[in-house]
This record gives structure tokens, C-alpha cells and sequence, in this order.
């Protein structure tokens, strides 16, 4: 989808540098990108903090169980 939008250059030129992009339109499609994903994580920790999630397993057993790697080339870790 293509949008057409005013950002103030000194901000885009931070988001650049961030994300590690050269050019614009890939440099805020990974900020927005990252911002929703910090935004599920702050969600899924508040319903847990909450109370809202009963997980199966304790958390030895978490700490203790294997890393899956579900990210598409596993930078994410």
C-alpha cells in the first residue's frame, strides 16, 4: 500500500540511522514494523501481569525448555 505522509527530515533521518536503512519508505516500514511488535509485547506482559494467562507449564520448566527459532532468519535474538 502506498501512503503519502510529512515527517519532520531530522526524525527520518533517525529512523534511518536506527533501523539501519538507506532509503525512506523501507526505513519507516521497519520502525512501524518494530514499534507493533513492542506494542504485543507491552499487551501480552500487561495481561500476564494482570493475571489474565494460566500457563501450562512452571517456570522452571520454561526457563529449562529448548529456544525455537520462529523469526525468518533469526536475527531477532
Amino acid at each position: 500500500m502506498r501512503l503519502t505522509i510529512d515527517i519532520d527530515e531530522k526524525v527520518l533521518d533517525e529512523v534511518m540511522k536506527y533501523t539501519g536503512e538507506t532509503k525512506k519508505g523501507p526505513a519507516v516500514l521497519k520502525a512501524a514494523t518494530d514499534f507493533l511488535r513492542r506494542g504485543r509485547i507491552n499487551e501480552f506482559t500487561r495481561r500476564v501481569m494482570a493475571g489474565e494467562f494460566d500457563f501450562p507449564m512452571t517456570n522452571e520448566e520454561l526457563e529449562s525448555a529448548p529456544l525455537e527459532d520462529h523469526s525468518a532468519d533469526g536475527a531477532d535474538r
